[in-house]
């Protein structure tokens, strides 16, 4: 009998059979422990992706502002040009410096396509404010094209460098 007491003895300990002592986790707070482990992970990937998405977006919008202030920069160097060229006389033999220039000129127009800058305000074209700055009107009084251009605007995307500078008028009956 004292053999049998023994042996139970040893079989219990505080209530609880032999292997499952508290110092040993369960299945259950291992499954819990590892689901919250994963998401843990699956937030920082997440917060790792946005963060990528949000420094490209950064980097991308900072080199779009250089690159605006550079043409913008640019721009007088091509008006110059411009107004150089038209202002030698077709009757002077000065046809190399006219070649030059002209050479010049569609460098820069060149750099400038390359960075996404067009040129905006042709005559006929529809009169709009966002791209335009009507300087003068016709007779008419009519606003709705562009009759004349004093100086070329430029825009980058959708957004104006810089507006043309232009005379407003009704739409011109062009003959053909």
């Amino acid at each position: 009998m004292k053999e049998d007491m023994l042996v139970q003895d040893t079989n219990v300990v505080d209530g609880q059979e032999e292997g499952t002592t508290s110092d040993q986790p369960t299945i259950e707070s291992l499954t819990a422990e590892r689901d919250q482990l994963v998401e843990q992970l699956q937030r920082s990937v997440a917060e790792f992706r946005n963060y990528r998405r949000r420094t490209d977006e950064q980097r991308s919008e900072l080199r779009s502002l250089a690159t605006r202030d550079v043409m913008l920069s640019v721009l007088p160097l091509v008006d110059d040009l411009v107004r150089a060229t038209a202002s030698i006389p077709e009757d002077m033999q000065l046809d190399g410096l006219r070649d030059g220039l002209g050479a010049i000129e569609r460098k820069f127009l060149n750099i400038l396509e390359r960075n996404g800058v067009t040129p905006v305000g042709a005559v006929g074209e529809p009169f709009d404010p966002a791209y335009h700055e009507a300087v003068a009107t016709d007779e008419s009084g009519e606003r709705s094209h562009i009759v004349e251009v004093y100086q070329t605007g430029y825009r980058q995307g959708d957004s104006a460098l810089r507006p043309a500078m232009v005379k407003v008028g009704a739409e011109p009956k062009f003959q053909a």
